[in-house]
C-alpha cells in the first residue's frame, strides 16, 4: 500500500462553492496537480461552467478557479491506497481534513460539491459528525465522478449533471 497525502486547497476567502474530491490519484500525485489524469473530465467541465479555456496551463486554472467563487480540496488529508481507485482506500487509514477550520475561514461557502460517491461517503462518515451545526447546515450536492474510472457516463452526461452548480455562482 502507498500513503497518499492531499494537496493544499485552492481557495479564496470569499468562495461560495467548495468542490471536494476524495484523494488525488497517482497521476495527480506525480504531477502535484489536482485532476492531472489526461482523461479526467474535471477541468473541461469546470471550464464549461466558468467560461475559461480548459487547456490553459495548470497554474492559470488554479488561479482562475477562486476568481469564479470556487474552492477546491479533498475530503481526506491522508490514507493508504494502492493505485488510484477510491475503492482501494484502506478505510482504517483515513484521516480527514480539518473542515471546521476551513469553513471558519470561508464563511461565504453555501454549497459543498462532491466529485463522486467516495468523496461524499467519506465526508458523511468522517467529517459531518464532528462539525458544529452551523457547518452541518451547508447544502451538499453529490455529483458524478469526473474520473475516467466512471465509465458508465460519457462526458456530455457528466457535464449535464455538473451544470447544476452554475446557479450558485
Amino acid at each position: 500500500m502507498s500513503n497518499a497525502v492531499c494537496f493544499a486547497p485552492v481557495e479564496e476567502a470569499d468562495a461560495v462553492i467548495l468542490i471536494l474530491g476524495s484523494m488525488p490519484g497517482q497521476e495527480s500525485l506525480t504531477q502535484q496537480q489536482y485532476y492531472a489524469h489526461p482523461r479526467n473530465a474535471f477541468w473541461p467541465i469546470i471550464a464549461e461552467i466558468t467560461g475559461f479555456v480548459s487547456d490553459i496551463p495548470y497554474a492559470d486554472r488554479v488561479r482562475l478557479l477562486p476568481q469564479h467563487g470556487i474552492a477546491l480540496w479533498d475530503v481526506l488529508q491522508s490514507c493508504f491506497r494502492p493505485g488510484s481507485l477510491d475503492a482501494s482506500i484502506d478505510e482504517a487509514s483515513i484521516i480527514a481534513n480539518d473542515f471546521q477550520r476551513f469553513f471558519a475561514a470561508h464563511p461565504a461557502v453555501r454549497l459543498v460539491v462532491f466529485n463522486g460517491g467516495k468523496a461524499y461517503q467519506a465526508y458523511q462518515k468522517h467529517v459531518l459528525p464532528g462539525l458544529p451545526d452551523c457547518y452541518r447546515q451547508i447544502e451538499r450536492l453529490k455529483l458524478p465522478s469526473t474520473s475516467p474510472a466512471n465509465a458508465r457516463m460519457n462526458m456530455a452526461e457528466k457535464l449535464d449533471a455538473w451544470l447544476e452548480i452554475r446557479g450558485y455562482l
